[in-house]
């Protein structure tokens, strides 16, 4: 088919394409096209989160040495910090308030240090899992990644920071005559559950601090209550006795109660089995699952938004 122009040209036009009509959703199929930056299906994105894991865990790593790289104590900060808050809270609650109630000495602090350090592994993974998107966005813009894997390295990152901390934690629980003992490999599936955990608050909050950036500054007083609401500095039971028995059984199923009351039960020579709710292995399961799962989920399902708008 030919055309003549108004200088006696001749042009030639294409032949009509057997592809003219198709709707954009066909064409797109019959030439295995596909949106760029589309969310991928679930079974992919996991398998894409496998395959990116060496990236995830150096990326935990160099956060850690970074974290304190400009503090002459260094990494020595990640032990001293929680020692610090549990010496600060032992002068309030355990000298002034005496809230050790039912307690030795010989338990409390051991009682209290572990409970400082096992609430600030899952209090430190919320607060990063909220900057997990929104504090990265120049990495989030400039590469092509399974976005989960932000969240994630962060909380790994906090679960390697605890792994330093529990170090000292060991030698306070021994100084105060509780030896290592069988019960002692507990803490190894309790942090495991409490890590999964975490991981999933982790993924919920990078979801939600992606669009809300002033979620970062309500965070801080909505894990200060959480803190006060599981006991880390007192014994639930003991401090609730006078209430209706409903309000300490609610809040020692609080998963951060659930895990730390776990990892004291495991270390704690007369912490005994009375401390703990009904159940309570099946709690940590339930909530590592569902909290884990849940936040995987939720956060794939804004994969194609993080770092637009």
């Amino acid at each position: 088919m030919s055309d003549t122009s108004h200088d006696g040209a001749v042009a030639l036009s294409a032949p009509p394409s057997p592809d003219d009509g198709l709707p954009p959703a066909e064409l797109a199929a019959k030439y295995g096209l596909s949106v760029s930056g589309a969310r991928p299906g679930l079974a992919e994105y996991v398998r894409q989160m496998w395959g990116r894991r060496h990236f995830i865990l150096a990326f935990s790593q160099a956060k850690l040495m970074a974290q304190y790289s400009q503090a002459k104590l260094g990494q020595l900060w990640q032990v001293a910090t929680p020692l610090l808050n549990a010496a600060v809270y032992y002068l309030i609650f355990g000298v002034i308030m005496h809230s050790s109630k039912g307690m030795s000495q010989a338990v409390f602090i051991p009682f209290l240090v572990t409970g400082v350090f096992v609430f600030t592994f899952t209090q430190s993974s919320v607060m990063a899992g909220v900057r997990a998107i929104s504090g990265n966005l120049g990495l989030v813009r400039a590469l092509h990644f399974p976005r989960a894997s932000l969240p994630i390295s962060f909380a790994l990152q906090q679960l390697q920071q605890l792994l330093y901390s529990m170090i000292v934690l060991l030698i306070v629980t021994m100084v105060f005559g509780s030896y290592p003992s069988l019960s002692w490999l507990l803490v190894l599936p309790a942090l495991a559950l409490q890590f999964f955990f975490n991981t999933g608050m982790a993924l919920i909050m990078a979801r939600l601090g992606s669009k809300t950036p002033d979620l970062a500054q309500l965070m801080p007083f909505i894990m200060r209550t959480w803190m006060y609401a599981s006991g880390v500095m007192f014994s639930i039971t003991v401090m609730l006795k006078d209430k209706p028995a409903w309000i300490a059984t609610t809040l020692q199923y609080n998963p951060a109660a659930i895990y730390m009351d776990l990892i004291r039960y495991a270390l704690i020579d007369g912490y005994g089995s009375s401390n703990l709710p009904n159940h309570v292995w099946i709690g940590a399961v339930a909530w590592a699952l569902l909290v884990g799962c849940a936040g995987f989920v939720y956060f794939w399902k804004a994969e194609e938004r993080y770092g637009r708008g």
